[in-house]
C-alpha cells in the first residue's frame, strides 16, 4: 500500500491538451505526484514497469488498444498499481468490462477536481470508486448478464443483523440511489428538499452500517429493492 502522503500517478490520455491540463490540476494537490504520461495504451505498457505507479489514470477511447482492454496487462506489469478509468464513456458495458478486467474504479471526466483527488486517494487505499451517476448502470450491467455485482472489497455489503428498519421514505430514497440518481434528482422525483435527501442518505447509511452510496446501491440490488 502506498504512503498516503504521496501517491504516484501515471496519466494515460491521447488528447495532449486534456492530459497536460489534468497533470497541472493534479499537481495542485499536496501528495499527488504525476510520475509519467502516455498518449496510448502501448506507451503506457512500456512506462508502467519502470514507473510502478500507485495509480494509473486511464482513458478508454485510445488509439489502438482501448483502455478497458489494456487494464489486465497494465496490472500484470505494475502489480501494485490501481487502474482508475477516467473517461467520457457512460456506456454500461464499458463500465462492466473495466471492472471485470480489474479496474479499481470508473470516473467520468466531468468530475470535480477535488472529488477526483479524493477518488485517487481512496483508490490508492484499495477502495473501489465509481461516479455516482453511473451506479444504476453498474447494477444493471451485471444483472443484465445474470451476474452478481462485483464483490470488490468496499462493495461487499453484508446485512447487519441488528440494523434498524428503514422508514418508507428512506426506502424510496434507497431505491433512487440504486438507480443512480443524484441528490438533486431524488429531491425532484420525491418532491422534497435536497437538504432533506442528504439527511435521509445519512440515516440510511448509518442504519444499514454502510459507508458509501456505492454500498447502498449494491445492498438495494442484492435484496431486490430496485424496480
Amino acid at each position: 500500500m502506498p504512503d498516503m502522503q504521496n501517491v504516484s500517478i501515471l496519466v494515460v490520455d491521447d488528447h495532449t491538451l486534456f492530459r497536460r491540463g489534468l497533470i497541472a490540476l493534479l499537481e495542485q494537490y499536496p501528495g499527488l505526484q504525476v510520475v509519467g504520461e502516455a498518449g496510448d495504451a502501448a506507451q503506457a505498457l512500456r512506462l508502467a514497469p519502470a514507473l510502478q505507479p500507485d495509480i494509473i489514470l486511464l482513458d478508454n477511447h485510445l488509439p489502438g488498444v482501448a483502455g478497458i482492454d489494456a487494464v489486465q496487462d497494465l496490472r500484470k506489469l505494475a502489480p501494485a498499481a490501481r487502474v482508475l478509468m477516467l473517461t467520457v464513456s457512460e456506456d454500461a458495458q464499458d463500465l462492466a468490462t473495466a471492472l471485470r478486467n480489474g479496474a479499481q474504479g470508473y470516473l467520468l471526466k466531468t468530475i470535480d477536481g477535488d472529488l477526483l483527488a479524493q477518488a485517487i486517494r481512496r483508490a490508492a487505499c484499495g477502495e473501489p470508486v465509481v461516479s455516482p451517476e453511473l451506479m444504476g448502470k453498474l447494477v444493471a450491467a451485471f444483472q443484465s448478464q445474470g451476474e452478481p455485482v462485483p464483490t470488490l472489497p468496499a462493495v461487499q455489503v453484508p446485512a447487519p443483523e441488528d440494523s434498524t428498519p428503514l422508514s418508507p421514505r428512506e426506502e424510496e430514497v434507497l431505491r433512487e440511489i440504486a438507480r443512480g440518481a443524484s441528490n438533486k434528482e431524488i429531491a425532484r422525483t420525491l418532491d422534497i428538499a435536497e437538504t432533506t435527501v442528504k439527511i435521509h442518505v445519512q440515516h440510511i447509511l448509518r442504519k444499514l452500517g454502510l459507508s458509501s452510496r456505492v454500498q447502498a446501491a449494491v445492498y438495494a440490488s442484492d435484496r431486490g429493492r430496485v424496480e
